[in-house]
Parts: C-alpha cells; structure tokens; sequence
C-alpha cells in the first residue's frame, strides 16, 4: 500500500485542502494529514488540538485518511512512517515556485518524492492566511471551509468577543 504525506499548518483546514486530500485519497491507498506549528508563519488561530479536531471531522468520510501532528522536519516523520510520497497542494503559479524548491531539498535530503495536486479553480483564490483575516473581522468565511471547521471557527470566534 502507498503511504502518502500530506503535511501543512491547515490554520484553518478549508476546501482547498479538503479538495487534495480527497483527489489524494483516490491515488494513493493511506493518506496520513501532518499538522504542525509553522514558525514562518504569523501567529496561529488555532492549537494544534483544534485543528486536529477540524481536520478529523472534515475527513470522516473517508476511510484511507488519518491525521497527525509534528515536530520535525517533513522528511524525518516521513522516514519514521515510511512514507513513499509528500502531497503537496497548488493553488496558483505563483505556488509552484516555493513548492518546487521544497520538494528540491526534500528529495536531497531523503529521497522521497513530492506530488503536486493542483486544486480546482474554484479554490484557487482560498488561502488560510485570508481566511484568518476574514473570520478574525467577523467575515463570513462558510462557504471555503467544510461545515465542521465553520462550526469550530463560529464557536472560538463567538468564546473571543463574548470573552474580551
């Protein structure tokens, strides 16, 4: 069976990612959905704990499909799982050019290969950095997230402004 990973920070998880993982799904036989704590990235909406939950209620549905949280390096937990794949999404050019360099090292430093998944265009625009942003300002952002991940954004949203 082919093991693929998927790793990303999915602050919040939207249906972009969604989208890969399930197109994923159907290629390979276990998906295995890494979250981590990116330190490049501005400060996180959620813990990992939530994101855990938002990521298992959206991928219910399928079977092949589990996830994880990380530490380390992409290609050490992808050596500690045996992983023969990192999945990695697109969302425009402009993505490619990052994601080919990281693939780049990825492969020099393991061997593992990286394939790309180009999400559909109507995801293309969907980025949880804009999504944070929104939501942060009341925005409603339900139509680019699965329900479960509205529902949690809703309630966390709704805990800040009751709580100060």
């Amino acid at each position: 069976m082919t093991l693929a990973l998927y790793p990303g920070s999915f602050d919040p998880f939207h249906n972009g990612h969604l989208e890969v993982v399930e197109r994923a799904a159907r290629l390979f036989g276990e998906i295995v959905i890494a979250g981590l704590r990116n330190p490049q990235k501005a400060k996180s909406l959620f813990d990992l704990d939530s994101r855990r939950t938002m990521v298992e209620e959206s991928i219910s549905h399928l079977d092949n499909v589990r996830f994880i949280s990380m530490s380390k390096l992409t290609v050490e937990v992808a050596a500690d799982m045996d992983a023969d794949v990192i999945i990695r999404g697109l969302r425009v050019v402009s993505d490619f050019e990052s994601e080919l360099q990281m693939a780049q090292m990825n492969r020099h430093l393991s061997g593992i290969e990286t394939v790309f998944i180009p999400t559909s265009a109507s995801h293309s625009f969907i980025a949880s950095r804009l999504l944070r942003e929104v939501a942060t300002y009341g925005g409603d952002i339900s139509a680019f997230v699965p329900a479960p991940v509205a529902k949690i954004i809703a309630e966390r949203l709704d805990g800040l402004t009751e709580g100060g």
